[in-house]
Formats: structure tokens, sequence, C-alpha cells
């Protein structure tokens, strides 16, 4: 791994930290729609432990896969965080990195902020769930929290900045036939649904506030970005078509999506909590969750069949080419299980559609089940032969990675 984050190294190996927490985020939506926890948000410690310490039984089963699960992808994230900084400090100082500037790739750098949004909710789930007594401190932790996501709100700001001046200066957005300016984006709305967190679950007022403020302003960033990348990137795809190895950005509205809806369930939900007095009412989040699944049901269905008739699972996923690009394919796998098990619980279950763990219940969240196994899959894969440095690696020409595409 080493040797791979010092040769032909590229900011969008960030990608691969992110993957890995977002898996590790996923296995705690089993923790968070099938333990109890009638007194929090979320649950905790001693949620878990009294899960734990109950006859075993399927629940068990359960909660000891979601734990080792969190635990595995939360070691990797940190992992290939912590090796991404070092090589990114490198990279600094290349050639490379200052070709990178003022070009279309720039905003490959855009995953660095997303990447450090996804490293605060990791930090958050485990110190909820490994942390004895911790949520009763959590108060606390907010304002820390907002500080946290703020600084890399500041950060992501500035880096759009410099990309979207680059940009309008010099012009060379139609040389990118995909939809990797998207990423810009996704790390908003990584950032914006960081501030809802404590707009929904913090009983401060102001903090509250704060978070409704941070969660809808970078969300409108987000939505802003989203419209006109959206509109440009669809142009050059239609005048040129897609470029095969940036075919896995025509997913990355799905998990834009799935971030766009917690969103709004947060702040709507702190919205009625703290300054209504009220529940939010589970058919108005049923409308908004539709409208956010719809898009990425569009999406995946496109992006499917594109990459499929293109070759590109073949290629880059099954044969013996390299791609960073292809860590852009676990995202929407992750997401697509977050929304789902949200959408089933504020959708189906609030609603009294279906009932809580009925045959129904199961066998609806069986095809995420499904997606969340294959999306695991694919990492290790793509792992394998993208940080692999021995002879037993799955790639032929293992280091022939592409820098310039994300």
């Amino acid at each position: 791994m080493t040797k791979k984050f010092t040769q032909n190294y590229t900011p969008s190996y960030f990608l691969s930290a992110l993957g890995s927490g977002g898996l590790a985020v996923s296995f705690f939506m089993y923790l968070m729609f099938m333990v109890k926890h009638p007194d929090t948000p979320i649950p905790n410690f001693s949620h878990i432990y009294s899960a734990l310490s109950g006859p075993i039984g399927p629940l068990t089963v359960m909660v000891v896969i979601a734990l080792a699960g969190i635990i595995y992808f939360s070691f990797r994230h940190f992992q290939l965080l912590i090796m991404n900084l070092r090589a990114f400090n490198r990279f600094k100082r290349t050639a490379a990195y200052a070709n990178l500037s003022g070009t279309p790739a720039e905003v490959t750098l855009m995953t660095i902020p997303l990447t450090l949004g996804m490293t605060i909710n990791v930090l958050f789930v485990l110190g909820a769930i490994f942390v004895p007594g911790l949520w009763a401190q959590v108060e606390y932790l907010f304002p820390w929290a907002l500080v946290a996501y703020g600084g890399v709100g500041v950060y992501a700001l500035k880096l759009f900045a410099d990309y979207s001046r680059q940009l309008i200066i010099g012009g060379g957005f139609e040389k990118r036939n995909d939809l990797s300016p998207l990423l810009s984006s996704f790390a908003f709305v990584m950032i914006g649904v960081g501030f809802a967190a404590s707009a929904a679950m913090s009983h401060n007022l102001i903090i509250s506030v704060i978070g409704i403020i941070g969660a809808i302003s970078f969300s409108t960033f987000a939505l802003l970005v989203l419209v006109v990348m959206l509109t440009l990137g669809i142009q050059a795809i239609l005048k040129d078509g897609i470029a095969l190895e940036g075919a896995p950005t025509l997913w990355m509205l799905i998990p834009i999506m799935t971030l766009l809806g917690i969103t709004s369930v947060r702040v709507i939900s702190g919205i009625s909590h703290n300054l209504m007095g009220t529940e939010p009412h589970p058919a108005v989040i049923l409308v908004f969750l539709s409208v956010f699944v719809s898009i990425q049901v569009l999406f995946g269905l496109i992006g499917y069949q594109t990459l499929h008739k293109m070759g590109y699972f073949k290629t880059f996923i099954n044969g013996d080419q390299n791609s960073v690009g292809s860590y852009a394919l676990i995202c929407p796998g992750v997401a697509t299980f977050v929304m789902g098990m949200f959408f089933i619980e504020w959708a189906l279950v609030k609603t009294d559609v279906i009932t809580k763990f009925s045959i129904a219940y199961f066998a609806t969240i069986l095809p995420l089940v499904l997606v969340q196994l294959k999306t695991i899959h694919v990492l290790f894969k793509i792992n394998r032969k993208l940080l692999c440095s021995g002879k037993n690696c799955g790639a032929k020409n293992s280091d022939s990675v592409n820098p310039a595409v994300i």
C-alpha cells in the first residue's frame, strides 16, 4: 500500500478512505433502526450493551455483525485517511500538483473535504456506541462538531473558489466529458448533513438553529453546483459521449440524493422539535424521500446500463485494467443501502404501511443487504488491484493507474 501511495498518486485516492468510512456508517444503520433507543435519537453504548446482555437471538447476532463491520471499516477508513494525508503532502511538492492547478482535474481536490466530512461522521458513530456515558455529555460535543464541520466547510469553499476561478478565467470545462465536477456538490452536501445532525439531535435552541442554518446553507451550495455542473456535464457527454474511465460518475447523484434526503429529515426534525414543539409528520418525510429515491432509481438504471454496455465492469473491476475512478462505485452502493433504510423506517414503518420486524419488513430490507454485500465485494476487488503491491495482486498492470481520472 505504501508503494501505491508513492507512485502515480492522485487526490482521487481519498475516495478509498471515503468508501470504507461510508461502509462503517452503513453498518450503523442496522443499530439505528433495529436496536431500541426510545430515550435518545440514536443508539448509544447503553442500548448496545442491553441488546447484547439479553438472551442470545437473531438481534444479538445482528448487533455483533454490525459492530464488527463498524470496527473493521472504521479502522480501514482511518488507515487510508492517514496514508492519503501523508501522500498528499508529498504530492503537493511535485510537478504533478502544479500541473493540476487551473485544469478541470483540479476538482479532484474536493475529495479531501468530502472525506474529512465522512471522518467526523465515523468519529461520531464510534463515540456514541463504544464510549460509555459519552451521550450524557453530548450537548457539550455538538458545538465542537459544528466547529469541525465549519472548518471543513471553509476549506471546501476555498478549494471550490480556486477551482471555479480558474475555470471562469481559462475555460476548459468541455474537456471533461463526465460528471466528475459533481464532486463539489457531493462535498458540500456531506458538510450539510453534518450540520444537520446537530440541528436534529441537540436540545439547545442556539446549537440547533446554527445547525439548521449551516445545513440549509451547504445544501443550497450543493444544489446550485449540482444544477450548473450537471447541465454542463450532460451537454459535454451528449456532444462527445462519456469517457470510459469517467463512467462511474453517472452514479454520483445517488450519494448526493441520499445526503440531501437525510439532511431534509434532520432539518425537518430539528425545526419540529426545537422551533415548533411538535413531532415531524412521517407523511411529509415520505414525500421528500420519495423524490430523492426516484432520482436515484433513474440515474441508477441509466448508470448501470451505460457501465455494462461500455464494458466498464469487465475492464476495470473484473479485468486487468486499473482506474482510481473505480472507487466512485462504492459510495453509490453505500448510499443506496443507507437511503433504503431511512425510506423503510420513515416512509413505510412510521406510516404503518408495513410492521417493523414482520416478514414484509425483512423482505424489503433483503435487497438492500444484497447491495451492501455486493458493494463490499467490489471494494475488496478494487483495493486488491489499486492498493496491493505484492506479487499476488489482482491487476497485471498494477502500476498503470491513470492519475487524471476520478
